[in-house]
């Protein structure tokens, strides 16, 4: 199949597993050189002891290791070549210089490639100092030593000297401020040693092998359900299997093997007969559940949310779909879950009018709602298994938001080396609430509901530019924009590609009954560089 030029750090995935079990004799031999200590072999190596990142943070260090200082990395027993001797150090250092999982909360968008998350620091000297290049979580997903910040630093100005000269350094006095300012912060807030990291070092790291339960959503097909197996392996390594299918019917089959990094870390690499899918998840710290994302490796955009539950038993329900039904309806619900059994119960006002089908992983009903029934979030309960608030009841959609409200899509494709970035939508419905107002706490959020949808220019620059023409067409079924081909078009003015400023429209419902929601789609030129961390 054919794969787009990107970063080779996304290879950490792609290992299928690892050859032999990485120590520390085995990073002495690759990293000693130059970070040990002749005088006293058994110090601490330095520059690399007063660090702790992510599996994908470690792995950039050692391919800038080997693209700017030439390493060649070997095996002295002869048993893995450079690249296996890679995977393990990078999984050496993960789980002896890594991050704690609490160290990981509300920075995981970077490690699963959501790129239209919008992360902008408070601090706004510091997001100009340090996040007008890279997201404020490749940051904050590593922890140093104060002098190792400040080295961080001084490397920047080393390997970047136009730094200070680029939009948003030429106005201050950049190194002044990065020396007295920003380290400091940057010590504060991230510093080496951690209550985070060191409960973590001494907490049981859980076996993930077993049954899952899986669900989860995909913008532009709907939800998903499935089964994953894991097998144990040697190293933290698994073989894996996932079958399922979306909402729509369309099935997913992919096999392959996954690599758990500092306990918690999961990294799967999946393929199908035409398709390579990347796994980034995270176990719970008892490994009874598994969550992120599963996306192509050449298309991160079209990635799949999941949650999984190990199948040991325990009677769950874990997801209804769809997850909404309007008063005075009929609709066909799919009830997924583990070890299913005894009768669902919908609550007051919703009645089950006949089972489809059942068995102990999926529970299909057509389900009706009174007229009168209760407006609101309700538990959805089968036998001994429950799932709070898991099917909103509602009368109207009262207004659509776009999800997400803002996103990047690039040209690409065709016959270039980067492949288009689609812009992917949902439209998510809700409710006004008691006090008829949009927008107050008591809002009622419906979720995800279908819509016609098209676009238009953002505002007048745009409509003068004709970036409805050029930019890439919409779906109107779906919500998938796909941009157009990259490169020069002669029939734009000046011969310029084929960017474009569109406003993104989701109508829900038709006539005078119509809602419209609205969200921002720019398409830009293609990434040239796609390091793992952003």
């Amino acid at each position: 199949m054919k794969k787009a030029n990107i970063w080779p750090a996304l290879c950490l995935a792609l290992v299928p597993f690892l050859p032999a079990q990485a120590n520390e004799a085995l990073l002495r031999h690759n990293c000693g050189a130059c970070h040990g200590d002749p005088a006293n072999p058994e110090a601490p190596l330095s520059r690399i002891s007063e660090q702790r990142k992510s599996p994908e943070g470690w792995e950039m260090t050692l391919h800038r290791m080997q693209t700017i200082h030439g390493v060649q990395l070997s095996d002295p027993e002869g048993k893995s070549d450079s690249a296996g001797v890679l995977f393990q150090l990078v999984k050496y250092l993960s789980d002896t210089h890594g991050i704690a999982p609490a160290e990981t909360a509300g920075l995981r968008y970077t490690l699963e490639r959501r790129h239209n998350a919008v992360d902008i620091p408070e601090d706004a000297e510091y997001a100009v100092m340090c996040t007008r290049c890279h997201s404020n979580a490749r940051v904050a997903l590593q922890r140093r030593t104060e002098p190792e910040w400040r080295n961080l630093i001084h490397f920047h100005l080393a390997q970047f000297p136009t730094t200070e000269y680029q939009i948003g350094g030429r106005d201050r006095e950049w190194f002044p401020i990065a020396i007295d300012r920003t380290l400091p912060k940057l010590a504060a807030a991230y510093p080496l040693q951690t209550p985070e990291w060191e409960a973590w070092q001494k907490a049981a790291k859980p076996a993930l092998a077993g049954r899952w339960r899986v669900t989860g959503r995909m913008p532009g097909k709907g939800d998903f359900n499935g089964i994953m197996t894991a097998e144990a392996g040697d190293a933290d390594s698994y073989s894996v299997s996932l079958v399922g299918e979306f909402s729509g019917g369309e099935p997913l089959h992919v096999d392959g093997h996954s690599v758990v990094y500092t306990g918690f870390e999961w990294r799967g690499n999946l393929e199908t007969d035409s398709e390579h899918y990347l796994q980034v998840l995270e176990a719970s710290a008892d490994g009874s559940a598994l969550s992120g994302r599963m996306f192509p490796f050449d298309h991160p955009e079209r990635g799949i949310d999941l949650q999984a539950r190990r199948d040991d038993g325990t009677p769950r329900l874990l997801a209804v779909s769809p997850a909404q039904l309007k008063r005075g309806s009929t609709a066909t619900l799919t009830l997924s879950g583990s070890a299913l059994a005894g009768a669902p119960q919908l609550g007051a006002g919703l009645k089950v009018e006949r089972i489809v089908s059942r068995d102990a992983d999926r529970l299909v009903v057509e389900a009706s709602a009174a007229a009168d029934a209760d407006v609101g979030a309700r538990a959805i309960v089968v036998g001994k298994a429950s799932l709070p608030a898991a099917l909103t009841v509602f009368d109207a959609v009262d207004r659509v938001e776009v999800s997400p409200a803002y996103t990047v899509g690039r040209v690409g494709g065709s016959e270039g080396s980067q492949p288009e970035v689609q812009g992917r939508f949902e439209a998510i419905a809700w409710a006004n609430g008691p006090d008829g107002a949009a927008g107050t706490a008591d809002d009622l959020r419906i979720g995800p509901v279908k819509a016609q949808w098209s676009v238009a220019p953002w505002n007048e620059k745009a409509a003068e530019d004709g970036d409805l023409r050029f930019a890439g067409t919409m779906d109107k079924d779906t919500g998938i924009f796909t941009p157009a081909s990259a490169g020069p078009n002669p029939e734009r003015k000046q011969g310029t590609n084929n960017a474009g400023n569109l406003k993104v429209i989701a109508t829900v419902g038709e006539g005078e009954a119509a809602v419209r929601g609205e969200g921002q789609l720019l398409v830009t030129v293609q990434r040239w560089v796609n390091p793992p961390l952003w």
